[in-house]
């Protein structure tokens, strides 16, 4: 059975102290079920987080990190750089990456590749923005960001990731995507990986990046192919992080 995982992306938010009061109260929450948790602050916080959570079950994450190992590159972090600090797990292709950023799948997919040569593990996400959900294209897009991917890492890289779909159209938008409608992208990006690999397509693990709440988190974790979820601003609300986990459980 695959291992539910909640991981909250703190965005561009928080403060050294918010960092230390939401981890302070997420590790002193009682814990029930087997459900994995993961945290991604801000950089500048990724050292206060790793202190916090050393010796913890709760894993640390970045938002994202640079397709090369090294170099004359300024702003930029690399994966070895995350793994040096106690990072396990790095977002890659983040809507926000894509869209605001200007990052296509061949950058995502060298990302990809790059977080796993340093031993992280990337949590890759894919996802169609309102426009192209309205015009009937959500498997098209997704499968072609999934597929990037698989082209330049191979389909055994992922066994060594997680996957998560964001659908853009919900986040933000008015728009609500139902259980049913994350679960038939969940289904369909399962189905195409086990095409490649069926072992694989049975054991990764598939997050739902839409908007979850602890209102809603039971019923999304509920679906047979959505195994957690990658929380944004909830994560930022110790009480509704927690909820949100014990959804999971």
């Amino acid at each position: 059975m695959r291992r539910k995982l909640v991981a909250g992306n703190w965005k561009m938010n928080g403060s050294s102290v918010q960092c230390r009061g939401l981890l302070t109260g997420l590790l002193a929450a009682p814990r029930r079920g087997t459900a994995e948790v993961a945290v991604m602050p801000s950089y500048p916080f990724l050292g206060l987080a790793a202190e916090l959570l050393r010796g913890s079950a709760v894993r640390l994450g970045a938002q994202d990190c640079s397709a090369h190992p090294q170099g004359a590159r300024t702003g930029e972090v690399s994966a070895d750089m995350l793994s040096d600090i106690g990072c396990s797990l790095v977002i890659v292709g983040h809507s926000e990456r894509r869209q605001l950023c200007g990052e296509d799948d061949d950058l995502v997919a060298r990302k990809f590749v790059a977080a796993q040569a340093a031993g992280l593990t990337p949590v890759l996400c894919v996802g169609e923005t309102l426009d192209e959900r309205d015009s009937e294209q959500t498997i098209a897009v997704v499968t072609r960001q999934l597929d990037a991917v698989i082209a330049l890492a191979g389909i055994a890289a992922m066994a060594r990731s997680v996957l998560a779909y964001e659908p853009v159209w919900a986040i933000g938008t008015g728009r609500t995507a139902t259980p049913e409608q994350a679960q038939a992208v969940h289904a369909h990006l399962r189905s195409h990986v086990a095409g490649n690999d069926v072992t694989i397509g049975g054991s990764l693990r598939i997050l739902y990046g839409g908007s979850v709440k602890g209102g809603n988190a039971a019923r999304l974790f509920s679906e047979p192919d959505i195994d957690g979820g990658l929380i944004g601003g909830a994560s930022l609300l110790a009480e509704e992080f927690l909820a949100i986990i014990a959804a999971a459980a």
